[in-house]
């Protein structure tokens, strides 16, 4: 296959994807205009919306800042300072993953039932979505070579204006990309926050839909939070630059010496250790309370736990294949190409992700029942949901593995006499094994906690934990639900190690 043959199919399948992700929006999208343009504007400028709107802001306006902050310390003291335990500290750091977010907004409603509002759902979030912004500036930083830092420190420079100088700006695309997933995930976020009775368009997205199905109101509310998705996409689009990531030189290269602390230490530990215990210790004990309590234990051992976990373990693992694999082609051409075409495709394939699932699964049962009836509630049609929800999580993880990995290699591959395909499975793909399998993982973790898509697409009959243990914990049945949420994070733990052992390859 020719190189021009090879850049045409690459077009094609990106072109493709980013069709069948704006598809639900071009569905759902236009019913905010189904009673004409006069009562979408009478509407918008409802007191109420400016109150959905501010609510949504704040809450941006703290997690993303926070998110990125606590993620990125925690990434400089366990990756580039001679912290004590930093293997252990890694894993721990990590392990929020592996407990979904609303089983975190249940736990510390429990443990501080006062502590709901805009408080609340802002430490939930922040403590939920940290490890998005710790993985991926973990493993860059893993990755950069210390040269340039040494030069600026040769140079005169101190060793913070060094790092302000060298090493953050090769930072910015782990930072942007992971600001990014935190920023989308808050926009979709709807189990934290109707746990934590904050109202955001999510929820009242979710109201609206309970109470008349697939009303204009909302698909207005949908309709704005596109242009929040969008402005979102504009903001991370800055913040990333153009930085060149990858290393390429004569020579080894070689990991960054770790920095001493000295009196800050203490400090350090203490700080990772009130961020593990609200975002880790928290949860999982109070799990742990709820397994105690009457009832708890024999959920454990019901037949239907086991079935339930075997639904769930199948839609992640077909999820994450098709999110990763549905993301891979954009990716490749944003990091060949960083304006134009790519680009928009990129953009495209995110702003799908910012809606809640609801809208999303209705978007598809309106296309299947009335298109390709064949396909309503079948197992293909729920993939197709997760794959449009969560590629961001892919594509933010391959988009980090291409960019550290240098395109004169594929360069030199192609002058050795690869062609087409053959550069990319003999030379990128290896390259880029860690990422790809940290963006399987993100988004096995996502499928395996979905809500309410999977309550509207997948087949009649199927269970995942998550619909159990929303199911009984809506109740306030914590006993029962708590078999639900343990076999949720026992599920995960592995996937995190996973994760932890990606940081340590990315090289």
């Amino acid at each position: 296959m020719s190189e021009s043959s090879s850049a045409r199919g690459v077009v094609a399948a990106a072109t493709l994807v980013a069709a069948l992700t704006v598809l639900p929006l071009l569905v759902a999208l236009p019913g905010a205009l189904s009673e004409g343009p006069a009562r979408a504007v009478e509407y918008l400028f409802r007191p109420r919306i400016g109150n959905l709107l501010a609510n949504t802001g704040m809450l941006m306006a703290v997690t993303v800042p926070a998110s990125v902050v606590l993620g990125t310390a925690a990434a400089w003291l366990v990756e580039r300072t001679a912290l004590p335990g930093a293997a252990w500290w890694r894993t721990l750091l990590l392990a929020p993953l592996a407990v979904p977010s609303f089983v975190s907004a249940y736990a510390w409603v429990t443990v501080a039932p006062g502590l709901t509002g805009f408080a609340g759902a802002a430490l939930v979030t922040t403590l939920a979505y940290y490890p998005f912004v710790f993985l991926p500036v973990a493993a860059l930083l893993r990755a950069l070579d210390p040269g340039d830092e040494e030069a600026a420190r040769s140079l005169g420079l101190s060793p913070a204006a060094a790092v302000a100088r060298t090493v953050l700006p090769r930072l910015r695309p782990a930072l942007s990309g992971g600001a990014l997933l935190v920023a989308l995930h808050l926009l979709a976020e709807y189990g934290v926050l109707e746990m934590m009775r904050f109202q955001t368009f999510t929820t009242a997205i979710m109201q609206q839909y309970a109470v008349g199905f697939s009303d204009t109101s909302g698909s207005l509310l949908a309709s704005v939070l596109v242009g929040l998705c969008l402005l979102a996409l504009l903001l991370e689009l800055i913040a990333r630059g153009r930085r060149r990531v990858a290393r390429l030189g004569p020579g080894t290269q070689r990991q960054a010496m770790p920095h001493a602390l000295g009196a800050w230490t203490v400090p350090g530990l203490l700080f990772l250790g009130a961020l593990v215990a609200g975002a880790l210790v928290v949860p999982v004990a109070s799990v742990a309370r709820w397994l105690a309590a009457p009832g708890g234990w024999a959920g454990v051992f019901d037949g239907d736990l086991l079935a339930t976990v075997l639904g769930t373990v199948t839609l992640a693992v077909l999820g994450a294949v098709a999110a990763t694999a549905a993301a891979l082609p954009g990716a490749w051409l944003l990091n060949r190409h960083h304006s134009g075409l790519p680009l928009v495709l990129e953009r495209v394939t995110f702003v799908a992700s910012s809606l809640p699932g609801i809208v999303i699964g209705l978007a598809l049962v309106t296309l299947a029942v009335g298109w390709a009836r064949p396909l309503y509630q079948t197992v293909g049609l729920t993939v197709l949901a997760y794959a449009i929800l969560f590629i961001p999580r892919a594509m933010v993880s391959l988009r980090a593995g291409l960019a550290a990995a240098p395109p004169e290699l594929s360069e030199v591959a192609r002058s050795l006499g690869a062609r087409g395909s053959g550069t990319l499975v003999r030379v990128v793909l290896p390259l880029m094994a860690p990422s790809v399998l940290t963006g399987l993982v993100l988004v096995a973790l996502a499928v395996g906690t979905e809500l309410t898509a999977t309550l509207l697409l997948a087949p009649t009959g199927t269970e995942t934990l998550a619909l159990s243990f929303w199911r009984e914990a809506s109740q306030l049945d914590y006993a029962a639900a708590a078999p639900y949420a343990a076999a949720m994070i026992a599920l995960s733990a592995p996937l995190t190690l996973l994760l932890r052992r990606q940081i340590l390859e990315e090289k």
